[in-house]
């Protein structure tokens, strides 16, 4: 195309993008922000009368809020669509390990522009951890907090309302980063999806080409694998904003009823959240930027004659082994919060729960090495760092017992939220047992590098953490929405959660006790070990993934169509007053119920202004 041409394009694609906008702008009438009778309302706090007074309508009000409550559902937003683009890459990968052959995979690797099946199943495995644990895991706990913590501490809004909205938006280009090299591959043959899995170790991530070669020069490296640095690095300024926010906004925003004694188990643990990330994302961002300069600079940090491969896995399991805690200590928060209101009675032990995560909170910045016990590393740390990973099982014990005594001999309601909490205790003592396992030295040679490994990390991030998250968006979508959901299609979910859950990964657990190695996208050359076993274990895995997959496409259509339609619900949709276990922000939907219709406004005014 001649000059002249590009420029017309430009130009069309310029009063394109014009249009879009101006559309937009004005398509502010379908389910959006609705002033009050008389305009001009939104939420202002009864203590300091601050608040967001004026925000404008349609896409405008999403760019431009800083809200607390706007971001946390821009989070949330963001959250599912990331978890639905991890979510469709498991689900090619595990239809590609029915068969031991490479098959699905190398039908769809032409398409996407990829070299080979096995390449492009190892561009999915680093997708798929890379956007799970970075882009939902992390973001969807944002969601809860954002949204919830200045509520139930009595705070006009978080401490630093501007900096709040800008970390949300580092996120989206992070993704686009960290997706980018299955947008490209396409088009530039010389790029591809990261193949580098989600550990990224060197000396593979600095030297991998395109077709999953080493490069022997710097221009023959994968610019995708860069991308995704790049991506992950913004993520990590991100998460790092958004706890010092959160920090400064639970010492100094808490209202005067909430001293240190009377603050809620879910604010205790995003403080303590908050505090891993502080410590340990900055690591993750050294070893990033390292690996950049490695493979565009030629430094050679992490090479043999360097720090070596050995530096970067202790830069990066310092940052690691927190980050699962950083995951988990949230939704410890939220099944600790949620479950006593469906149990009729008080958090028991509510002062132990708290030491114990603060416990969790130090002990985890002491165990990151048991992830190297087969590197070669000395004996005598091995022995110190095993005894530490077992202790951190005592507060995690504790929770547990905690948990299990509240339920017991309490007035339960098998609502979905309680059969979600129920469901956490479960898949985490599983995934808790099989952690200790692995904590002991002899035991991690025989199983490391397997199914097993895979198994017991899953039970604990879809088991035990996706369980937690969808307790909490039943148990506060009234809260949101000022509607109820479909109870029926909320079982279903549950139980088609529950049954996937447990037929895929303790499938998983079965392989690797079989010898299975992960990470491989065949197993028709392995001669040795039960072969039949373990391709009916790969089977039954998949048939649990799409359970799964089943499951939580009844959730998203159950959100979306309660949202619209579902019932209108009023102050205590739960009932929780009965039973005297009401709490904070519950009483400020009552309040913003009343006001609605105290200035003349209909219920649906006051689900607008939220």
């Amino acid at each position: 195309m001649d000059i002249s041409g590009q420029i017309v394009l430009t130009a069309l694609m310029a009063v394109f993008l014009f249009g879009v906008v101006l559309f937009l702008a004005r398509a502010a009438d379908w389910r959006t922000y609705t002033p009050l009778a008389g305009g001009g309302s939104g939420i202002v706090s009864q203590e300091g009368g601050y608040g967001h007074a004026e925000k404008p309508a349609g896409i405008f009000r999403w760019l431009t809020t800083v809200d607390h409550k706007d971001i946390g559902i821009l989070y949330g937003v963001y959250a599912i669509l990331a978890f639905a683009w991890g979510g469709i890459a498991v689900i090619i990968m595990r239809a590609e390990l029915i068969t031991p052959g490479i098959d699905v995979t190398q039908a769809l690797a032409g398409a996407m522009g990829v070299s080979s099946g096995q390449n492009l199943y190892n561009g999915l495995l680093t997708s798929h951890g890379i956007t799970m644990l970075f882009l939902f895991g992390t973001p969807i706990l944002a969601a809860f907090s954002n949204y919830l913590v200045p509520l139930l501490i009595d705070a006009d809004d978080m401490a630093f309302p501007r900096i709040n909205a800008i970390a949300f938006w580092m996120l989206p280009p992070g993704a686009v980063l960290i997706w980018a090299g299955f947008f490209i591959a396409p088009f530039v043959e010389s790029v591809a999806p990261s193949m580098a899995s989600w550990t990224m170790y060197p000396p593979q991530s600095v030297e991998q080409t395109a077709t999953g070669g080493a490069a022997s020069s710097i221009a023959q490296l994968n610019a995708g694998t860069d991308l995704m640095l790049l991506g992950l690095h913004l993520t990590g300024v991100s998460a790092t904003m958004g706890a010092i926010n959160f920090i400064a906004t639970i010492f100094s925003e808490r209202g005067p009823e909430v001293g240190w004694d009377k603050l809620d188990i879910f604010s205790w643990t995003i403080l303590t959240q908050s505090a891993l990330i502080l410590f340990s994302f900055p690591l993750l961002g050294s070893a990033l930027v390292m690996l950049l300069l490695d493979r565009n600079f030629a430094t050679t940090f992490f090479t043999t004659d360097g720090g070596g491969t050995i530096l970067y896995q202790h830069l990066f399991w310092f940052f690691g082994h927190p980050e699962v805690y950083i995951l988990v200590l949230p939704p410890m928060g939220i099944i600790s919060y949620v479950l006593p209101r469906f149990a009729g009675r008080k958090l028991f032990g509510f002062k132990f729960v708290v030491y114990s995560t603060l416990a969790i909170g130090v002990l985890s910045f002491g165990v990151w090495a048991h992830h190297m016990f087969s590197t070669g590393i000395d004996p005598r740390i091995r022995a110190s760092f095993m005894a530490v990973s077992l202790a951190i099982a005592i507060p995690s014990a504790v929770k547990t017992f905690n948990w299990i005594t509240t339920m017991w001999n309490g007035k339960i309601r098998l609502t979905t939220p309680m059969l979600y909490c129920i469901g956490f205790v479960a898949n985490f003592i599983i995934g808790g047992v099989t952690g200790v396992f692995l904590a002991s030295i002899p035991v991690d040679f025989l199983l490391h590098d397997t199914y097993y490994v895979v198994g017991h990390f899953h039970y604990v991030i879809m088991g035990a953490i996706a369980f937690a998250v969808f307790a909490g968006v039943y148990y506060w979508f009234p809260l949101v929405t000022g509607r109820m959901y479909q109870v029926t299609l909320a079982k279903a979910h549950f139980w088609l959660t529950m049954v996937g859950t447990n037929l895929t990964f303790f499938a998983m657990i079965l392989m690797g006790y079989a010898g299975m190695p992960r990470r491989y996208a065949t197993y028709n050359l392995i001669t040795v070990g039960p072969i039949d076993l373990i391709q009916t274990m790969h089977v039954l895995a998949t048939v649990g993934a799409f359970i799964l997959l089943v499951g939580q496409i009844i959730w998203l259509w159950n959100m979306v169509q309660s949202y619209l339609e579902g019932p209108r619900v009023g102050p205590d949709p739960w009932n929780l007053e009965e039973d005297g276990v009401d709490s904070r922000e519950w009483d400020w939907f009552e309040n913003r119920l009343e006001t609605a219709l105290t200035d003349g406004g209909e219920p649906e005014d006051a689900d607008a202004d939220a």
